[in-house]
């Protein structure tokens, strides 16, 4: 099938009009108007013979064809526009780059990218999602996703940015009344907030190979609401040290049973370009991989 232009012209208003929410955004995105914009969309729905939208005067909804659709097209047009880059060499990187950054880390490298990435690549618009969840790169439209942990077998590119040290912390107060742990045994008897992906809680895992699967007094799947809790009394939190430098820097928490070193885990930069990465993508990972470097062990 030859794909002339106004066929790609209506394939990048369809994108535009899903990504932007309504005609009207993505007219503005294009800067054209959204007439132009709904008249392409309907020229691609007649090629295709489907109605990608239902359309009302108050919104705009995808049809199931429509959204089997966009899960194919964004992706591909997305990289087309990648494509310039990769041959043509250039050397300032732009455009729009998704991120999904995980919960516990997010204020830390949402600081280091605003302050130290953002006003060396001003061509870059940046789109960040601070979640623990997993997200598909390809279907959700990420760039990149940081994980930290293992990454279980995926069709994406992985590169390990840093491994980092997890401590257990709690707050100090809550301490001076429970008393602090001298063995493994008195620290599995108390209260802890533990990491759950999902219907499995994580264990604290030692340096040694050992482990601990102590009973949870509050059990979620956000590192962020693990050290909130832990800075309101409510038990011990297994955390990444970096996440918690501030903490414990002013003694709003305090490291517990320091004397057994826990496992470190790493952390892990995803993405779904193959061995072709933009220059946007290649920019930003080895930009955290050089700002974690110093907090790796």
């Amino acid at each position: 099938m030859t794909i002339g232009v106004e066929s790609t012209t209506g394939l990048y208003a369809f994108v535009r009009a899903v990504e932007a929410g309504s005609f009207s955004a993505a007219a503005r995105i294009a800067g054209t108007t959204p007439s132009a914009v709904s008249k392409s969309v309907e020229r691609l729905e007649q090629r295709l013979g489907v109605k990608l939208f239902l359309r009302s005067t108050r919104s705009l909804a995808l049809t199931v064809d429509g959204t089997a659709y966009y899960e194919r097209v964004a992706p591909l047009l997305r990289a087309l526009d990648d494509a310039g880059d990769v041959l043509s060499g250039v050397t300032r990187a732009r455009g729009l780059l998704r991120v999904s950054l995980p919960g516990v880390l997010g204020p830390t490298l949402v600081e280091l990218i605003t302050r130290d990435f953002m006003p060396g690549h001003p061509e870059i618009r940046i789109e960040i999602d601070i979640t623990d969840r997993h997200v598909d790169l390809v279907r959700e439209g990420y760039d990149v996703a940081v994980r930290v942990g293992e990454v279980e077998d995926v069709d994406w590119m992985v590169r390990r940015l840093a491994t980092l040290p997890l401590i257990l912390v709690a707050s100090p107060e809550w301490l001076d009344r429970v008393g602090f742990p001298a063995t493994r045994e008195a620290l599995a008897d108390l209260p802890h907030v533990r990491y759950r992906f999902g219907a499995r809680a994580y264990p604290i895992r030692f340096a040694d190979g050992g482990e601990l699967l102590p009973e949870g007094v509050l059990d979620t799947d956000s590192g962020q609401a693990m050290r909130i809790a832990a800075l309101g009394g409510v038990g011990v939190a297994q955390l990444l040290r970096l996440a918690v430098a501030d903490d414990l820097a002013t003694g709003r928490l305090v490291e517990v049973y320091p004397q057994d070193r826990l496992a470190s885990v790493p952390v892990q930069a995803l993405h779904a370009f193959g061995r072709l990465a933009p220059l946007r993508v290649q920019l930003f990972t080895e930009f955290l991989a050089g700002m974690l470097a110093p907090h790796s062990v």
